[in-house]
């Protein structure tokens, strides 16, 4: 069962780092905040399902309700947070630098709020990480990208880091005696709300449906919105909240990787190299005391 546990946050990288992926298969035929909202219904629906085959024990209504403060953070204000940026002209890259920075403030909020205190060499680790993954996005295509982006777009990535690192200590704070399936439904509930919201007075929802936007969807529904979540939500009832965030930092090394393997993007030594570093950080922050 130990060794079970040990491999989740392993898991947990490798299905959140296709995020990046299926986004990139679906974008071309949908807008960002109605594949959101349609992602969150299509979630809920299996996640309902789940709920009917192992009967979990349902939370009462102050649990219900921090479970869907939860899910406004963490699904709601990160991802349309993330996706707002891109759509108002930042280039990914840059925007997942912003977002790098979640295991430090997580590891300064959890220090501050919850007295989780961090030795110097993982702080090391910290730094260490987040210099990694800087180096991997920026040595990528996007390094020669437009960074005269607008304050909008900054507004947006600063909502989405600050939102999924407040988001994963809230529901360590709160969330950790509700059951995974039905929390996740309460947390679905709230997201596709806020999405719908967004979706409705944003956009203009036009979409082609495509077998490749069929075949995305499916993936992050069943790969990301189910799997991945059910992991995170997992790692965070049965970890210290600096230890979980460094895994974040694993995250585009590995989409980096996914995408030389898939699309034959460019993947140099440098960036070997810097991947390298960040595998080594998130060991200094992860090694037993």
């Amino acid at each position: 069962m130990n060794r079970a546990i040990a491999l989740v946050p392993w898991m947990f990288v490798l299905l959140w780092s296709t995020g990046f992926i299926g986004a990139k298969y679906a974008l071309p035929f949908i807008e960002p905040f109605y594949l959101l909202f349609i992602r969150m219904l299509f979630t809920l629906v299996v996640f309902a399902g789940l709920c009917i085959v192992f009967k979990p024990r349902w939370p009462g209504p102050v649990e219900a309700s921090h479970q869907m403060v939860t899910g406004f953070l963490v699904h709601g204000c990160y991802l349309g947070g993330v996706f707002a940026a891109i759509k108002l002209g930042m280039p990914a890259g840059l925007t997942a630098i912003f977002v790098g920075l979640q295991p430090l403030l997580t590891a300064l909020l959890s220090w501050r709020w919850f007295g989780q205190k961090l030795l110097g060499i993982q702080w090391l680790g910290m730094v260490l990480g987040l210099l990694g993954v800087s180096v991997v996005i920026l040595s990528g295509q996007q390094a020669g990208a437009n960074l005269n982006v607008g304050g909008a777009a900054f507004v947006a990535v600063g909502v989405a880091l600050i939102a999924i690192s407040v988001g994963t200590l809230y529901q360590k704070r709160f969330g950790g005696q509700v059951d995974l399936l039905a929390g996740s439904v309460f947390q679905y509930i709230s997201t596709a709300v806020f999405m719908g919201l967004l979706a409705f007075l944003f956009e203009d929802r036009v979409v082609q449906w495509t077998p490749t936007l069929w075949l995305a969807m499916a993936w992050l529904v069943f790969g990301l919105s189910v799997a991945a979540i059910l992991l995170l939500m997992l790692m965070i009832r049965e970890g210290e909240s600096a230890r979980v965030a460094s895994f974040f930092y694993l995250v585009p090394p590995a989409a980096a990787i996914e995408a030389w393997l898939l699309f034959d993007e460019q993947l140099t030594l440098i960036q070997l190299g810097a991947i390298g570093v960040t595998v080594f950080g998130v060991y200094l922050v992860l090694r037993r005391r």
